[in-house]
Formats: structure tokens, C-alpha cells, sequence
């Protein structure tokens, strides 16, 4: 079993680089012509991000905004679980989240993916938020890397402790 190669599957953010890209946004929509006068803000309460404005269509300007930020800063959207537009009261609002981690029916997913698409005897098992793929053979493990990063998952995935 010494003999056997691996690498860990994960789904990790950088909360500083979410962080830095919310003040971001928040400094482009304090000072963009087009905010001006709608009540447009975002805001971030511990696990929440919060996107308002007065109308619809600028609150999604709002969130559009953010999204720019996030991906000028190297985060994955995908890593962002936005709501849909909602009123409250006479604003409209959208909540996000940043997502963590491999959620179970997804790790079932890429388990599955990895065992009837990718080579023979390369083993994946769930630890957790994270995946462990391993194998005898580097370049089975090469293949799987090659396999999740072309295939159109829901997730961010990140390769590491590669062994």
C-alpha cells in the first residue's frame, strides 16, 4: 500500500480574496454614476452576502458588479451560490453565499465519474468535505486530474497533495 500514489480533491476558497473583491465592489458601486440615488449597497454579515437596490434590474447590476470582482481576483463563480431577486419592503434584495468544501451528493458524483470514466484501479474515497483519489500508476492519477477539470461539474475543484 506504500507503493500507491494520490492526490486530495478539494473545494476551498480564500476568504481574504472574497473579502478584498466585496470593498471592491463596494468602493465601484459608492462611486458609479449609474448607482447613484437607487439605494444600491452590499454587504457582507458573517456567512451572508447581501446585494441591495431599489429596482430589480439593479440589484442584479449590484451583483453583477461583484462577480467581476470576484473573477478579476481568481475566484470561481461557481463557488458563489447567488438566490434570485426578492422584495422586501420597497427594495429589492439578493443573497449569496461563498460555498466550502465538497458537498456529499457531489463527492457521490465525482466518485461515480471517476470509476466509469477513469482508468482501472484508481480508487476514490469521500474523507469528509474532500475527495482522496488514488492509484499505482502517476499517470492514471494524471488522467483523473485531466478528467474532473474537463468535465462540467457544479463544484471548483482544487488538486492537492499530490503524492
Amino acid at each position: 500500500m506504500a507503493s500507491d500514489s494520490s492526490f486530495d480533491v478539494v473545494s476551498k476558497v480564500d476568504k481574504q480574496e472574497v473579502s478584498n473583491a466585496l470593498n471592491q465592489a463596494q468602493k465601484e458601486i459608492a462611486q458609479r454614476y449609474d448607482f447613484k440615488g437607487v439605494g444600491a449597497e452590499i454587504d457582507f454579515s458573517g456567512e451572508k452576502i447581501l446585494m441591495k437596490a431599489n429596482s430589480e434590474e439593479r440589484v442584479n447590476a449590484v451583483l453583477d458588479v461583484f462577480q467581476s470582482k470576484l473573477v478579476k481576483r481568481g475566484i470561481s463563480l461557481k463557488s458563489l451560490d447567488a438566490g434570485e431577486p426578492f422584495a422586501s419592503g420597497k427594495e429589492y434584495r439578493i443573497e449569496a453565499s461563498v460555498k466550502e468544501g465538497i458537498a456529499q451528493d457531489q463527492a457521490k458524483k465525482i466518485t461515480k465519474l471517476i470509476r466509469d470514466e477513469g482508468p482501472k484501479g484508481v480508487k476514490a474515497t469521500i474523507q469528509g468535505d474532500e475527495l482522496r483519489v488514488s492509484s499505482k500508476s502517476r499517470d492514471d492519477l494524471q488522467d483523473v486530474i485531466a478528467l474532473l477539470k474537463g468535465s462540467d461539474l457544479e463544484v471548483d475543484l482544487q488538486f492537492i497533495n499530490y503524492r
